[in-house]
């Protein structure tokens, strides 16, 4: 058995492959459920964003994680096997450290993978999928974590998906003020988003979600208002700018309802920003005139433009990271000695107890007792060098050599001259 990532992200698949492999939060803990009562997959944890998803498992290869991966999603093997890391051991380790520092973020040093991570080791706890080694994995992966974040500047100077919105707005719209904003969703990055476009104090912000009370918590927030999911066709024509990030699995804005709206609008320019995968936005609305989408991709290359700056700490973290490699590989390796340990001190118990035993019988006999401690303390001393010099005496000409020096250090032998 062997701890192994497994997934793909926004640096080996692009958005139409990541899309197709989310696992929606609602779902997570019967995927994982499903993954490891049919395979040979002994424990599991998934992480599925925007720019990534992962499978981290304790199992003995990663074929059954893949092919698991890609029947759920109705998928053949051959259509994401392509794009697909598949880490043993140390490199899954570093592979999940840096996950969570934030260093294999599309916005390196983005604070929100961290949140995320930890999102999906509660809902493998949910399902009861963590055993020994992930649970120990993932309570070093947070720590790691957090020490980057604190010994090191990671975060600093870092423009967040929301941030690089507001400045794509910025140069196509004079100014924001005069602008009225659509958000349709009401999670985590749409909070972002709005509380980056209200700082600008848009004309008008209005919030459509599925679930009525989250979007009106946000309006009462940002001073907006709240529609229903069905009026977003009607009130389309309205708003300048339109930002999605929802959790639907089909697009929630089609071409023809833009369509529609542009011609409401006489052809007036509309920005829309697309930050959900899989897609809240067809593709194909991207093509039409008068309209700027941006995905969840091309705001990433926006926001990792302040890299340089922070290159130094960087290799900081990079530094912490390997260290805490080792570290917990050694932790790793133990383990593993764990049962060949188990049964050496069995066996010695078994021999213990045996000489024991024949020991009170003898004494229950009426035999001398120090004949009896005498014979017990050969017999034991016996049984102690057996196994040794067995070995010694049938090693080959190459092994005995080694095999000596190796008795020599178990043993503590002094040398003699």
């Amino acid at each position: 058995m062997q701890l192994y990532a497994i997934g793909l992200n926004h640096q080996t698949a692009p958005l139409n492959v990541r899309e197709q492999v989310v696992f929606h939060a609602e779902r997570l803990v019967g995927a994982l459920n499903d993954l490891v009562a049919r395979r040979p997959v002994q424990e599991a944890a998934i992480v599925s964003t925007c720019n990534r998803t992962e499978i981290y498992c304790h199992a003995e290869e990663p074929r059954a994680a893949v092919d698991w991966m890609a029947a759920y999603h109705q998928l053949k093997p051959a259509q994401i096997e392509p794009y697909l890391y598949k880490l043993p051991q140390e490199r899954a380790v570093k592979h999940a450290f840096r996950v969570a520092s934030g260093l294999d973020s599309m916005v390196v040093g983005e604070p929100q993978i961290l949140g995320q991570f930890k999102d999906a080791v509660r809902a493998a706890e949910t399902a009861g999928t963590l055993g020994l080694h992930l649970n120990k994995l993932f309570q070093r992966t947070f720590a790691v974590a957090k020490t980057v974040r604190t010994e090191t500047d990671i975060g600093a100077s870092t423009v967040s998906m929301a941030a690089a919105a507001v400045q794509l707005a910025g140069r196509i719209y004079p100014s924001i003020a005069e602008q009225a904003i659509l958000f349709i969703g009401a999670g985590e990055m749409i909070e972002l988003c709005a509380s980056h476009f209200a700082a600008h104090h848009p004309k008008r912000i209005t919030f459509a979600n599925r679930t009525a009370a989250h979007a009106q918590h946000l309006a009462d927030r940002f001073l907006g208002r709240v529609i229903a999911l069905n009026d977003v066709q009607a009130q389309l024509p309205l708003h300048d700018i339109v930002v999605c990030c929802t959790a639907s699995p089909l697009p929630i804005i089609g071409k023809g309802m833009v369509e529609s709206a542009l011609h409401a609008r006489k052809h007036r320019p509309m920005m829309m920003f697309d930050l959900a995968v899989p897609r809240d936005i067809e593709n194909q609305v991207g093509k039409l005139d008068d309209i700027f989408l941006y995905t969840v991709d091309d705001l990433g290359k926006i926001a990792s433009a302040g890299l340089a700056q922070r290159q130094n700490a960087v290799q900081q973290a990079e530094v912490i990271i390997e260290n805490q490699v080792t570290d917990f590989m050694h932790w790793l390796d133990n383990r593993e000695l764990v049962p060949t340990i188990r049964a050496l001190r069995d066996s010695a118990e078994r021999a213990r107890r045996n000489e024991v035993e024949r020991a009170l019988r003898k004494l229950g006999n009426g035999e001398d007792p120090q004949r009896v401690i005498e014979a017990l303390s050969q017999a034991l001393t016996n049984k102690l060098m057996h196994p040794p010099t067995h070995a010694l005496n049938h090693a080959s000409v190459e092994e005995r050599k080694d095999l000596a020096a190796l008795l020599t250090r178990l043993y503590q032998i002094p040398l003699q001259d």
